[in-house]
């Protein structure tokens, strides 16, 4: 198992979380898999950016983004450079920090920030 830190997000983990995660499944995967509910519109199929966290640590570590993702995450809330969308991050034996935005994309458009 692999370890991912979760920093604490205001409505899905206020006070973060540390979570074993399975390696070969996707971060999206894992965090819901803890009980970490993360929002993933498209049903983890690459086709939205509501699953974006930001890899604080372990981001060298990860398997480059395909030109798929990239082209989603341009479209993000509060896109920074160790962005990705969780559900094409597979979990390798690299422990991992997370932060999940505090919005989504959805949220921004529902007008909730």
């Amino acid at each position: 198992m692999t370890q991912i830190i979760v920093l604490p997000h205001v409505e899905l983990c206020p006070d973060g979380s540390v979570i074993e995660a399975e390696p070969g499944k996707s971060i999206c995967e894992n965090l819901i898999g803890n009980g970490i509910d993360i929002e993933h519109a498209c049903e983890m199929s690459c086709a939205c950016t509501t699953c974006h966290v930001i890899v604080r640590e372990g981001f060298d570590s990860l398997k480059a983004a395909e030109d798929e993702e990239e082209d989603l995450l341009d479209k993000a809330w509060g896109l920074e450079p160790q962005s990705r969308l969780s559900c094409q991050v597979v979990v390798g034996d690299t422990p991992l920090v997370v932060e999940i935005p505090r919005y989504t994309i959805n949220m921004a458009r529902e007008g909730k920030h």
